[in-house]
């Protein structure tokens, strides 16, 4: 039993991109003490283990520095990556504490998660006064086509839109007091876009109920925003699209988005993986 850690940085071709995940490929003999220790000593804002069942399917557990969490994507994609590289290409189903992800590898080291059925909910006008204090942001900074509301896709993230990208580079926000928020409505991370076009937005995600202060790539958060345009039908013609992350942080990061016309079925993340020396 191998119970060493892969350090993977996801969503990038570049180990000084995308968004470091901790992986443990074969966490089985480890206990919840030591997983939460292990993401601590790390720093990353995720570590993922992953525990081999008797039919051949994974349970899946993520760490954040602080708590675990029920699900991460980008750590999905790290880990994934990881193991294929080891054990060769093809479809692997995971259990999360959400639910059932099923997540492939090409030969080319690509790999495609599938979440869990998203649901989109309205983002009531405390929760989002509150979030725009904590961040110093105005309402009449926001894009008024894509009006704030609360995403699931195997966590929850509130979305919302800056009208530019200006807004968007400048966040300097109070990290005590949204992630005092957060944890009272059970978010993960904010979902803070910028719509460049109908087929590329960037984004920032606020990450303080973990311990971090930004993720430079959220998988999760990908999804629940996949979930929230199909709701506000505002995905372009093709259903797919592209979320450039992790720029105004040094980590460039690159997330395709895709949406089945299925509301029920999962969104579909993409994104490569690199090992970090």
């Amino acid at each position: 039993m191998n119970t060493s850690i892969q350090h993977y940085s996801a969503f990038t071709t570049d180990p000084r991109g995308g968004n470091p995940a901790g992986v443990v490929l074969d966490a089985r003999a480890l206990a919840d003490t030591d997983m939460q220790r292990i993401a601590a000593d790390l720093g990353y804002s995720e570590t993922a283990f992953l525990l081999l069942r008797p039919d051949g399917e994974f349970d899946i557990r993520y760490f954040s520095p602080r708590a675990e969490v029920s699900f991460c994507g980008h750590a999905t994609i790290a880990a994934m990556v990881a193991h294929a590289e080891r054990h060769g290409s093809g479809e692997r189903v995971l259990h999360t504490q959400a639910g059932e992800v099923r997540v492939t590898v090409d030969d080319a080291g690509m790999a495609t998660l599938t979440s869990v059925a998203p649901r989109v909910v309205p983002m009531t006008d405390d929760a989002l006064d509150l979030s725009l204090a904590a961040l110093d942001w105005r309402r009449d900074e926001l894009d008024p086509a894509l009006p704030p509301a609360v995403a699931y896709a195997g966590a929850w993230h509130p979305v919302i839109a800056a009208a530019t990208r200006a807004r968007l580079a400048r966040m300097d926000y109070a990290f005590d007091t949204l992630a005092s928020l957060m944890a009272q409505h059970g978010w993960t991370t904010l979902a803070l876009v910028w719509r460049e076009n109908a087929g590329t937005f960037h984004a920032r995600n606020p990450f303080p109920p973990g311990g971090v202060v930004e993720d430079p790539a959220t998988g999760a958060a990908a999804a629940a925003l996949g979930a929230y345009l199909a709701a506000r039908g505002a995905l372009p013609a093709e259903r797919s699209f592209v979320i450039l992350q992790g720029e105004d942080m040094g980590r460039p990061s690159r997330l395709q988005v895709s949406v089945p016309a299925d509301s029920g079925a999962g969104v579909r993340v993409s994104g490569t993986a690199v090992a970090i020396a």
